[in-house]
């Protein structure tokens, strides 16, 4: 078979086969009496061979050295393979997640547009400095912070400053990224709230802190949901996020903090901003004796529920520290009576 007829079955041209060739990938097998190439069925079949292992992702040299190397395993060259497919499909998707960024960010022009790259390649620098001076810039377009940038700065996309939210440690630089967060206006709640759902606990207590400091009603909606997370730090930080906002479905988690001794000072303040009204007051008041019967036994608990109460107003409250100052237990006995003393004084 000649090489234009080769070329046609093959798909491949007879410049690239007159390559393989001179590379001695493929020797056609005979010549015509006019000096023809001649190709073999064999031949063919190894052009074929060369065609597919190339569809693979090896360079001519790897597709040689597989045809001609007896002892040559595929092993090892496919398991090279497959790593360098995976850094190149890591590279790609990281190149795609920056474009969209910059598109979602709309720029006006290239100077708009470079300065959404400068920012996002600062936010994903390894310097906490670069990362804070990245939030700034973003929470406050046009300020110092921006490094002399234009006042009509476009925003950073929502998308980068939530993984920079996530992803940081430091705890200054993170202050600034919720910062910032706060500012950026639709779509940090939802992201934010997918970042609870991580594997990892340090991102969950991340996402949960950013999204204490998002006003609004859906951010809020995402933390009364995490008040019933497995792990129990977001559950406290929601908790705590919500009794800031008045939100009485955090009652339940911020008495279970006081007794479990989890920022249990925190939460008992909270619990006192939140018992305002006597409804509040009372309900807050039974949680507590609820808990109370259920940790009979664990002195500490019961301690930390007395002191708690000192903060809770209303006549149910009352009650329950009479009862409390006639307890077994001498200290809850004892802390209860020194609390009745104080309201007494001040009532």
């Amino acid at each position: 078979m000649l090489i234009g007829e080769v070329a046609r079955r093959s798909g491949v041209s007879a410049r690239m086969l007159r390559h393989y060739e001179s590379l001695g990938l493929v020797r056609p097998s005979g010549r015509t009496g006019s000096g023809y190439r001649e190709y073999s069925e064999e031949d063919i079949r190894r052009i074929f061979h060369i065609e597919s292992l190339r569809a693979l992702g090896l360079s001519l040299r790897e597709v040689k050295r597989a045809l001609d190397d007896a002892g040559f395993t595929p092993f090892a060259l496919v398991d090279d393979l497959i790593r360098r497919t995976r850094e190149r499909i890591a590279a790609e998707t990281e190149l795609l997640t920056r474009l969209r960024r910059i598109h979602a960010a709309d720029p006006a022009g290239w100077e708009d547009a470079l300065q959404v790259v400068t920012l996002l390649q600062a936010l994903g620098s390894k310097s906490a400095d670069t990362h804070q001076r990245a939030a700034l810039a973003s929470a406050f377009p046009g300020s110092s912070a921006s490094s002399g940038s234009s006042a009509d700065e476009v925003p950073v996309p929502v998308e980068a400053l939530v993984e920079a939210a996530l992803g940081e440690s430091d705890p200054h630089v993170a202050g600034a990224l919720r910062w910032a967060l706060a500012r950026s206006g639709d779509g940090a709640p939802a992201l934010l709230a997918e970042g609870i759902g991580s594997p990892v606990a340090a991102v969950r207590e991340r996402a949960v802190r950013s999204l204490a400091v998002l006003p609004g009603g859906e951010a809020a909606g995402h933390l009364r949901d995490a008040l019933a997370h497995p792990d129990a730090v977001v559950r406290g930080q929601a908790a705590l996020a919500l009794g800031a906002r008045g939100e009485r479905d955090a009652v339940p988690t911020l008495v279970d903090m006081v007794a479990e001794g989890r920022k249990d000072t925190d939460a008992a303040d909270a619990l006192s901003v939140l018992a305002g009204d006597t409804a509040t007051a009372d309900r807050i008041t039974a949680r507590f004796v609820e808990r109370l019967a259920q940790d009979t036994t664990e002195a500490p608990a019961r301690g930390r529920l007395t002191q708690a109460l000192a903060g809770i107003p209303g006549t149910q409250a009352y009650r329950t520290l009479v009862e409390l100052s006639r307890d077994a237990d001498r200290a809850v006995a004892l802390t209860a009576t020194y609390l009745l003393r104080l309201r007494d004084v001040q009532g």
